[in-house]
């Protein structure tokens, strides 16, 4: 039967040769395939001002049914989904702008490592009053980042924490072989 090719966008395979590829890949089937995949991940904003862009489609607010699907030129849209979607960029704007949102849920891994390497310099020179203040607040923010990663399912080894009692280790174990 020979080689087939598969193409994730369609979710469909056919025989892989030059000509069929070039057919698939040029098609219109494809196409609308690739840029529904790729509409999946644009962010609210872009979406808001394409739908407040077009029309409403008189067919689907007559029957809650359009034959041309999401392909549609028109707005498929009701008045109370354009408003959740004005409500939900608008909470997405004040998580990028405010400093608030922005130390608590979106720490991420990298902004914390650098953020303690940069008190390490400072609580080795002075180590006076503050010392319990700044303890407390270095354990509740490694607690969150360590409650997060443990969240992922499926860690790898290298991320997974110690057991309690430590890792056991042969002491006849030759290393580097």
């Amino acid at each position: 039967m020979g080689r087939r090719y598969y193409c994730d966008y369609c979710d469909r395979s056919f025989q892989d040769n030059m000509h069929n590829r070039k057919k698939h890949l040029n098609g219109v089937q494809h196409h609308r395939s690739k840029k529904a995949w790729f509409d999946r991940f644009r962010d609210t904003a872009a979406i808001l001002q394409d739908e407040q862009a077009k029309k409403p489609c008189r067919k689907f607010l007559q029957t809650g049914v359009c034959g041309f699907g999401p392909s549609c030129r028109f707005s498929h849209m009701s008045e109370e989904e354009m408003e959740h979607l004005k409500m939900q960029m608008e909470e997405e704007r004040c998580r990028r702008e405010d400093p608030k949102y922005r130390g608590s849920a979106a720490l991420g891994v990298e902004e914390w490592l650098t953020r303690r390497q940069k008190r390490k310099p400072a609580q080795s020179s002075e180590r006076v009053e503050d010392e319990d203040e700044d303890e407390e607040e270095e354990d509740q923010t490694e607690i969150d980042v360590i409650q997060r990663l443990l969240s992922i399912g499926d860690l790898p080894p290298s991320l997974r924490p110690p057991p309690p009692g430590g890792w056991k280790v042969d002491m006849n174990t030759e290393w580097g072989r």
